[in-house]
């Protein structure tokens, strides 16, 4: 007898846990709703995070993520999915991985999820991305193949935001490669090549004149061309 007095004490206690959890599911996803209409933010994130802990899913988890990113909260998206390349990871999480690890200054790690996207969705707007971080991290022969697949594929409709002034600008995204093949020109012989950088800067610059940051990086190579001239002609002891 009080062994089945007990059961039914669990049975009850199951059934209004039950019952309490479906309704704070219903009145947080009621909450969520009204926060996404309000344009609330935060408001959806705390939505999303009390659904996650009374539900979890990996859409939910990788909604909430995409929202921190979104929200340029790049650790805080990492600490919510990781940052482990997962071969079943869906695109939303590989996407908010990359961003997030570029965004954190984890070249190394964000090329591997970027390569993951380009696996799936081909395109020049990713191979940027991993040209400009294999150039970061000294890997030229990769960053030349994806220079090339970019300089093929970009289409005359693609535009790269550049933030270096302070008033943002765009340019066709096949100029932005161009840059990226200055640089990668350049790098491989800093004191030979130059000349031949800026030949290709030049031409970029023909072909987006707004490119501000081609003059730049043109002068600061000139600069160092006077420089290396200088050194060449001081007499030898």
């Amino acid at each position: 007898m009080k062994r089945l007095f007990v059961l039914g004490l669990l049975v009850s206690s199951f059934i209004m846990s039950a019952q309490s959890n479906y309704d704070l599911l219903k009145h947080y996803e009621a909450y969520y709703k009204q926060m996404k209409k309000q344009g609330d933010v935060q408001g959806i994130i705390n939505a999303m995070t009390h659904l996650n802990v009374l539900s979890p899913s990996p859409a939910r988890m990788d909604t909430l993520a995409y929202i921190y990113m979104s929200e340029d909260k790049y650790i805080q998206a990492l600490n919510t999915i990781g940052y482990e390349r997962m071969v079943d990871d869906s695109d939303i999480a590989i996407e908010v991985k990359a961003v997030s690890l570029k965004a954190v200054k984890q070249p190394e790690l964000a090329i591997g999820q970027f390569e993951e996207m380009f696996k799936r969705n081909p395109n020049a707007l990713i191979a940027y991305e991993l040209a400009e971080l294999c150039l970061q991290t000294q890997k030229l022969t990769e960053a030349d193949k994806h220079i090339t697949y970019g300089l093929t594929n970009a289409k005359d409709d693609m535009k790269k935001a550049f933030y270096e002034t302070q008033t943002p600008y765009e340019v066709s995204l096949k100029s932005a490669f161009m840059y990226l093949n200055a640089l990668s020109t350049y790098n491989k012989d800093k004191k030979v090549n130059i000349d031949k950088a800026v030949d290709i800067l030049d031409a970029t610059l023909k072909l987006s004149p707004n490119f501000n940051l081609i003059q730049l990086t043109k002068n600061e190579l000139l600069r160092q061309k006077q420089v290396l001239q200088a050194q060449a002609a001081q007499p030898k002891n």
